[in-house]
């Protein structure tokens, strides 16, 4: 065991988030996206039974967002016409402003398609159990400068 590491990060997400570097993507995938048909080059780590926010928050302890591009966190845009709401959208601003002095300003909206498609050129897709829809992220990694 290790202290100070949020306990929901498995070993298998330690291990991916720990080799990635700067500039590489990571995708947060809520329970309906294709995780598996996106992730076919990419590794993809289940965590059945979290949902995106907790993930979201743990990650962000230890993984620094990019300070060289302006915004580092894309979120899924909703299909012009689908008339869902994503409240989730304000919870995953509260935690990124609690580690990213940039906050929501750090947030980009990406079409669905083109989501996807930028989805797969991340290093890995976390798969969750997310009932929330268009919860998915896509965050780009930065620099540890501490």
């Amino acid at each position: 065991m290790l202290k100070g590491i949020p306990e929901i990060l498995s070993p298998e997400l330690l291990k991916v988030l720990c080799e990635m570097g700067h500039s590489d993507c990571l995708v947060i995938g809520d329970g309906n996206f294709p995780a598996e048909t996106i992730g076919k080059d990419a590794k993809v780590i289940r965590c059945d039974g979290h949902g995106v926010p907790e993930l979201l928050e743990a990650i962000l302890k230890v993984f620094p967002l990019d300070t060289y591009v302006e915004k580092p966190v894309g979120l899924m845009e909703v299909v012009p016409g689908d008339p869902v709401e994503t409240p989730i959208w304000d919870t995953y601003k509260n935690i990124i402003e609690k580690e990213d002095r940039r906050g929501a300003g750090s947030i980009r909206y990406i079409e669905r398609f083109e989501f996807y498609r930028q989805a797969r050129a991340c290093c890995a897709v976390i798969a969750t159990g997310e009932k929330a829809l268009y919860a998915n992220v896509i965050l780009q990694k930065g620099v540890v400068t501490e």
